[in-house]
């Protein structure tokens, strides 16, 4: 029976003063004080019931004489204080017993002890909430009765998908994919902040302007997707004539490509509200429109919410350190995407994640699922896995309620009330033991196992059991060799789940654009631009797939980047008009000015040099001055039809210019 409180009452009060006046005159102080002396102190501790147990007599201390011994009433009944532990002990038994003499043998408080201490641990146990601990309005879960599964007929139906994924008339072009996400709204929107932010910057107007257009941001992003095929240690060396690219160097020169990079903007700095909150203003405008096109992608059954790391490690305020990660330092990117990589929705962590509207508080990583899972469809039993940072009871029922499943690892220090073997017992079982344990939240059964591979490795589900097994290969260190062990079905699970988040790692690390930049929204824009061109070819993937492509006609990963780098670079641009160097001047004024100094021959004029009839390059034997203007190269080649010299080399064509 669990110890009552502590209730003062008057009639009691002269009762006890009066009993504990007999005492001290029964004993001497000093004699107590040497008695105390010589008793031995034994000290047995259950989680936070204290029970003190003394060899002779324990001596209980009246309420009375709370101000005497400098105690004090104890702020909550499910948690005791070391130094009070004797004295709550004596009061929950004056609770039971109010007309007890004060003094009582090691037995009668074993057994008052025993009674009580079921009942306490139920109620010491509502101080954890669930398996996360993130926030203090999460819900406090009361301790769980697990039970041991039994393998027998224990399986669970995995839920029957209810959606489908529409499949395609006829596979596009790379270009095409990519242009889905990039269209021309949000390409105009950067070209007029572009331009605005250049105005603003520039006050003493030493330049005529950005003139930034539509074209040529396609080729500059264009260039960025050819600088992270073909890596180079610094940007300039692209254009340098020791390991020149001319797929970047042919589209544009080196100062207007740096120009650009300045001056890119994606929001007007003017109208940043003060104290709006929004750390990521600069490039709200793009997430938003990426995210309103991520969300209206069509989703498999299949979906993991996971950490992406954007590597970096220079100055920022959004840097953030995550030490179980092989890129520690970056910018921390929440995902939603499927098995195979495809994201349908991003969150860019900025320090604080709040509750989302009209959902319970449950904590940072509960909130992240809950913001991310919006645009999961409910009531066609979508099934979704995260890792240990995100699991939590209060996750699992308030996604169970939405018709969303969910599947994840959970610390095993973190289930509540649930204990497995140790790793050592289960090694010594052997390589793919496991237990399988369930409990029930709120009319929602809950499986827990625990798999020891190399190591112990718990997973929880609402609808994934370790029935039925199957057999897999892993490397036995100790005998250097593989062996065949037995694997739970929910681990198969979610081996299966996390293989579209280390898909969506991969493929962007494989190829990542890695030119610098001290900006943060210039390596959010960059990195938007990688898992673009992912989502592009996982969706190429995906029309292969239901269109029946025979693999060898599919383009692999780097060859699909490069024909969307291709496309932005040259599809419906003019690259003859590109001009390197300093601007040429037109023939008919420099022409005048020749004719200034002295005597010159004469040339046709524009409109008979530009019909593009007749004008064929003719060999002479004797070579003279090409007539181009600022050309001082001399040549045999000589145009039939305006009777001058002009040269026509493999890199130098001043006869095409000539007729322009």
């Amino acid at each position: 029976m669990k110890a009552e409180p502590l209730q003062i009452k008057e009639e009691q009060e002269e009762f006890e003063l009066s009993l504990l006046k007999e005492q001290q005159e029964e004993f001497e102080p000093s004699q107590v004080k040497k008695e105390e002396e010589e008793e031995e102190a034994h000290v047995s501790r259950d989680k936070d019931n204290i029970l003190l147990k003394w060899n002779t007599y324990s001596f209980e201390v009246s309420p009375v004489n709370e101000e005497k011994y400098h105690l004090e009433p104890e702020p909550d009944g499910d948690q005791l204080d070391p130094q009070e532990a004797a004295g709550a002990e004596n009061q929950d038994g004056e609770g039971n017993h109010q007309e007890d003499t004060g003094l009582r043998s090691d037995k009668e408080l074993e057994q008052s002890y025993e009674s009580s201490s079921d009942e306490d641990s139920d109620s010491t146990s509502t101080a954890s909430a669930s398996f996360h601990s993130g926030s203090s309005k999460t819900r406090s879960w009361r301790r769980l009765a697990w039970e041991t599964v039994q393998p027998l007929n224990s399986a669970k139906d995995v839920p029957i998908w209810g959606g489908s994924l529409h499949g395609a008339d006829e596979t596009r072009e790379p270009i095409q994919y990519f242009r889905d996400f990039f269209d021309a709204n949000l390409l105009n929107t950067i070209v007029q902040q572009s331009n605005l932010y250049f105005t603003q910057e520039i006050k003493n107007n030493l330049y005529s302007g950005l003139k930034l257009d539509l074209n040529e941001l396609e080729q500059f992003i264009g260039t960025l997707v050819y600088m992270s095929v073909v890596n180079l240690p610094a940007s300039k060396m692209y254009w340098a004539s020791e390991c020149r690219v001319e797929q970047v160097a042919d589209v544009m020169s080196r100062e207007r490509w740096k120009k650009i990079k300045e001056f890119i903007h994606f929001n007007d700095n003017s109208r940043t509200a003060a104290g709006s909150g929004d750390v990521l203003y600069k490039i709200r405008p793009v997430i938003d429109s990426l995210l309103q096109k991520f969300h209206s992608l069509p989703q498999d059954q299949k979906l993991s919410v996971a950490q992406h790391i954007l590597p970096f490690k220079g100055t920022s305020g959004l840097l953030q350190y995550t030490p179980k990660r092989s890129r520690k330092w970056g910018y921390k990117i929440f995902v939603l995407c499927d098995t195979k990589g495809l994201v349908h929705s991003f969150h860019v962590f900025t320090g604080r994640i709040d509750p989302v509207p009209g959902e319970p508080d449950i904590g940072a990583s509960g909130n992240t699922a809950l913001k991310l899972t919006q645009v999961v469809h409910h009531s066609v039993n979508h099934l979704l896995c995260f890792d240990s940072w995100f699991s939590s009871l209060d996750l699992f029922l308030n996604l169970a309620n939405k018709g969303i499943q969910t599947l994840g690892s959970v610390e095993e220090s973190s289930l509540q009330g649930c204990s497995f073997s140790s790793d050592l017992e289960l090694k010594k079982k052997g390589m793919g033991s496991f237990e399988e344990k369930r409990a029930a939240v709120d009319n929602l059964e809950i499986r827990a196992v625990k798999w020891f591979d190399y190591r112990g490795v718990v997973v929880a589900s609402s609808f994934a059991s370790a029935q039925p097994v199957s057999n897999i290969q892993k490397w036995d260190r100790k005998l250097k060799q593989k062996v065949v062990v037995e694997c739970p079905s929910i681990i198969s699970l979610y081996n299966e789940f996390t293989a579209g988040v280390d898909a969506l790692n991969t493929l962007i690390a494989s190829h990542r654009i890695r030119i610098r930049s001290r900006k943060y929204y210039l390596r959010l824009f960059f990195h938007f631009v990688d898992m673009v061109i992912v989502n592009s070819w996982l969706l190429y993937q995906r029309d292969c797939k239901s269109l029946d492509v025979p693999r060898k006609k599919q383009k692999d990963f780097l060859a699909f980047r490069i024909s969307i780098a291709q496309a932005l670079c040259m599809q419906g641009k003019d690259l003859s008009s590109k001009k390197r160097g300093w601007p040429f001047l037109d023939v008919e004024s420099e022409f005048e000015r020749k004719k200034r100094r002295g005597p010159a021959k004469a040339i046709p004029a524009q409109k008979v040099r530009s019909d593009a009839v007749g004008h064929w390059p003719m060999v002479e034997s004797a070579r003279q001055r090409c007539k181009l203007p600022n050309c001082r190269g001399q040549t045999v080649f000589k145009c039939s039809k305006c009777n001058v010299h002009l040269c026509l080399k493999k890199n130098k064509n001043c006869f095409g210019d000539f007729h322009k």
